[in-house]
């Protein structure tokens, strides 16, 4: 019986095993796009090291900040027209002293595909300067960030494949 089961569960697994890897190809795929739009990756990297990093962490780790940790997590927002604004519209982002939207945008990108890439979903595109300079215009406030992360957090669980332990800020939550 053993054995008919562990044939059963190897069958299906080889079964599955295309799909899976042509999905991990896709997301590649993805992910090298975005990193392609940057316009000048270093500067993305400098800018993200200096408006960023001390607070989310270099490599997109927070923790133990409670700040929401981006290293294979922040793709996951990206996945509806909503949930991407919200990024934009995030304080930091949305009254950044970076005015040049093209420059934000690539910092955005290199954050999202670069430190997030894992969790980008294939087919994501990269933000464009135009995205970044009609939703900065409508910055969220420190009153509306904490219930507006919460909602699209649950966007994110149920509309993307976000796991749930998205709703903790870090992983080792």
């Amino acid at each position: 019986m053993r054995l008919i089961m562990f044939a059963a569960l190897t069958s299906t697994l080889a079964a599955l095993a295309p799909a899976l890897a042509a999905k991990d190809n896709q997301r590649e795929a993805t992910v090298a796009q975005g990193l392609a739009a940057i316009t000048d990756p270093e500067l993305a990297k400098a800018d993200y090291v200096e408006h960023c990093a001390g607070c989310h962490g270099v490599q997109g780790l927070s923790a133990p900040a409670k700040l929401p940790e981006l290293r294979g997590r922040v793709g996951y927002m990206m996945c509806t027209p909503a949930t991407r604004a919200y990024l934009l519209r995030l304080p930091n982002i949305a009254k950044s002293r970076l005015t040049d939207n093209q420059q934000l945008a690539d910092m955005l990108n290199f954050m999202v595909f670069g430190i997030g890439g894992q969790s980008v979903l294939p087919g994501t595109k990269p933000f464009t300067a135009r995205e970044v300079g009609f939703e900065r215009q409508y910055a969220l406030t420190s009153a509306s960030l904490v219930a507006e992360r919460k909602r699209h957090v649950e966007t994110s669980i149920r509309e993307c494949g976000a796991p749930a332990t998205f709703r903790d800020f870090y992983q080792s939550k």
